[in-house]
Order: structure tokens, then sequence, then C-alpha cells
């Protein structure tokens, strides 16, 4: 079937709009998956709703102001692409279609101020800390105010302080035989929220046989800009990280969303000099669990009491990256049982900045997490995406929330996991 979507006129995204809306049947196997269609009950709120009015607004049949209400609800969990039978990349549809209208739509000043301030905070830990550290210290006085919600939201999901973050070293070496050479994406937030998880990360890596290079010239992996439609700042931030992890075999992310994000560097540069580096790049990226799965598990001690632990699939590492086996096959050869909760496939209300833009649907999301996740009866609920784990924390209280590798290091240092990560 021929489209009537401008590809011509619509830049270098206009071909992947095109293809995915093309492949939409509009079966309607992704509903009961969407978050905001099972809040909402909208047909526009879903993903076929939106594919509908992404495919009028690029043919210039709808405003896209229009539209604008429905497609900022989406949260690009992405579990509509591993529900949908006929394989519609409905995650790259929307990352291309927030690319090419992001100029095009108004903001009010107020929301255009929120949106900077975030974009050129959030992704930059030696801005976001102290500005995050005065907010948890004023967070007694704050939290009983009447703030709006974009503004108490924030405000809600600090901690009551920041912890520090130790000096890192430019090379930790494998212990015994060494299986790979990786280099560590450090994220953001995650180093100003929870540094433990970058220590973890490497104790456990080293613990496996992993040299782990920490780049100096890293930077943030720019998933926050590309989703928000900020394609120059996602660019700039690309770019460096290209250059900072040439020398190693693997870049290991800890954050769902970070390695989604790189996983997407080849979106950014469709028809640049710079597209074959991103997708060699793109090929290399791997979550601590995955690269942990391949090359060969080395268990820690067992604990010393039983431990059921519920797992939480973040959505950018089931959904987007397609991995759910090898959190799985880790975690059980850590001698741990680990619990399955309903509803898995939904996400948790975090989504990057979600839970700041959306806070409503967002908290609705996460209560409905948090109690599918206690209905398991668990010790502890683990996860792999700060996001998440900040997000159900929030409203899962009284049992633990640890990272993956959290979990992980405390057991090779013989720690009782339920008195919390590392440090703190």
């Amino acid at each position: 079937m021929q489209h009537r979507i401008p590809v011509e006129a619509l830049g270098k995204e206009g071909e992947v709009m095109a293809h995915a809306i093309e492949a939409c049947v509009h079966c309607g196997f992704c509903l009961p998956t969407c978050p905001t269609y099972v809040v909402l009950q909208e047909e526009m709120d879903s993903p076929r709703g939106r594919i509908f009015l992404m495919k009028e607004v690029l043919e210039g049949a709808l405003p896209l102001e229009e539209a604008l209400p429905y497609l900022d609800r989406c949260l690009a969990c992405q579990a509509c692409v591993t529900a949908c039978p006929s394989g519609v990349p409905y995650g790259e549809l929307i990352a291309a279609f927030r690319l090419h209208t992001e100029e095009k739509r108004h903001r009010y000043p107020l929301e255009r101020a929120y949106r900077l301030a975030l974009l050129r905070t959030l992704p930059y830990p030696e801005r976001f800390r102290p500005l995050a550290g005065l907010a948890a210290r004023l967070k007694p006085l704050l939290k009983p105010l009447p703030l709006p919600k974009p503004l108490k939201a924030p405000i809600d999901l600090l901690p009551e302080r920041l912890p520090e973050e130790a000096p890192y070293l430019e090379v930790y070496p494998a212990k015994g035989e060494r299986k790979a050479r990786v280099g560590l994406l450090l994220g953001c937030a995650q180093r100003v929220l929870r540094p433990s998880i970058n220590e973890a990360t490497i104790r456990v890596l080293q613990e496996n046989g992993v040299e782990v290079v920490v780049a100096r010239e890293q930077v943030c992996c720019g998933a926050l800009n590309l989703h928000a439609g900020d394609k120059e700042g996602a660019r700039a931030l690309a770019r460096k990280n290209l250059k900072a992890f040439q020398d190693v075999d693997y870049v290991v992310t800890n954050a769902a969303g970070c390695g989604s994000g790189m996983k997407e560097y080849p979106l950014l540069f469709l028809g640049e000099p710079e597209e074959a580096e991103a997708k060699a790049l793109a090929q290399k990226v791997k979550d601590i669990t995955v690269i942990l799965d391949e090359l060969g598990f080395t268990p820690p001690p067992p604990p010393k009491t039983p431990l059921r632990v519920a797992y939480h699939d973040a959505c950018h590492l089931a959904h987007a990256q397609g991995v759910r086996e090898a959190p799985r096959n880790i975690l059980k050869a850590a001698g741990l049982e680990v619990l399955e909760a309903k509803e898995w496939e939904l996400c948790c209300g975090s989504a990057g900045t979600y839970n700041l833009f959306q806070p409503e649907i967002a908290e609705a999301l996460g209560r409905r997490k948090a109690e599918n996740l206690k209905a398991t009866e668990p010790h502890l609920v683990v996860t792999g995406n700060i996001g998440c784990l900040t997000q159900i924390g929030a409203y899962l209280q009284g049992i633990p929330v640890l990272h993956t590798a959290e979990l992980l290091a405390l057991l090779y240092e013989g720690k009782d996991p339920l008195k919390g990560p590392l440090r703190s």
C-alpha cells in the first residue's frame, strides 16, 4: 500500500516514521499492555490511537497541537512492541516523531522553562548534585506546602539526603583470568541519587573476570534529551560517548534507559558521517546481567537464609532491549527464589522524566506496580534501572528495593541484603 506521508519533506526521520505507521494493522493486541490505556481507557491514549494521530499530523490532516496531549502522555515504554504481532517499531516511531516535531510545537513560557531546567541539570551530575542536595535539605519544609504537581513530584522522589560519590579509578583489574575489557557507563542522575549502583557493578564485574574501564571523557547517554525531542542536545552527548568508548570490547550499562538510549544512537545520526560509528557502538552496548550471562557467571556465596526476590522488569530492558531471561538466570544462579508479579509488562510510571511531567498518571502506575510486587510477599524487590528503583521505592513501603548489581555485590561480600545497599 502506498503511503501518503510526504517522506521527502520530513527529513531523515521520514522513512522511519512511514515504515512504522504502515506496519500497524490496528489489531488491538497492544491495548492491555499500554499503561496509559489501562489507566485512562481512552483509544487515543493507546499505541494504535497514537499511531493514527501521528499519521494524520504527518499527512497534514490534523494540527500538531490537537494531537500533542495524547502523544505527550505516551511513556515510550515500548510494552506495545513486545505485544505487537506485526512487529511495529513503535519505539523508533515515537522517538523520531518527537525529534521531528519539537521545534514546531508551542510551549507556554513556564512549561518551556521547566523542561529546559530539567534537560540542563539532570544529565549533568555536577549541576544536578547541588540543586538536588538543596532540595533534599528543604524537603521537610517544602513537602507540606500546596505546591503544583510538577514541582512537588521531584521533591517527593528525592531521598532525605544524598550519598557521597567516591572518586573512580581509570581501570579496575579483573579477578583471575580476564574474560573481557569493558567500559562502564556511569550515567548521570544515578551518580547523584545512588552511586552504590556503580560501585556494586564494578565489584561484580571484577569478581567475574571482567576488567572495567571508567572513561573520563564519558557523559550522560543522552536518552533524556532524545526522548524529549532535543535532538541537538542528544547528538552532542552521543558524540562525546562515541569517542570515550572506542578501546573496549563492550560498553556495560546498569540502567535500562541508558542502555536503550545508547542503542538508539543510530537514529540520531541517520545519513550523517557518524552513523556507521553509532551503529558499531550500539552493538557493543550490553546490560550488566547480559554480559554476566554471556561470559559465564561465577555465583557468590548463597545467602545465609533463603531470600524471596520479586524481580521487576524495567521497560527499557525488557521491551526496548528484549532482555528478560538474563537477570533471572543470574539471580537464580545466586541461590535466590525469584518471584513473578502480575502485570510485569506494565510500566511503573518512571520512564525517564515522565513522573516529573505527568505526575498524576505516574502516581497511579507507581501505586499499581507496588501493589502487584507486594502481593508476591517478597523479602525484597530487585530491578535494573535507577528510575524504577526510585519510583517503586516511593510507593513500596517496608520492603527494600535494590539494584541487581547491589544485591549481587552484597552477596559477594557476605552481607545481609535486607539491610539495604552497600552504603547509604
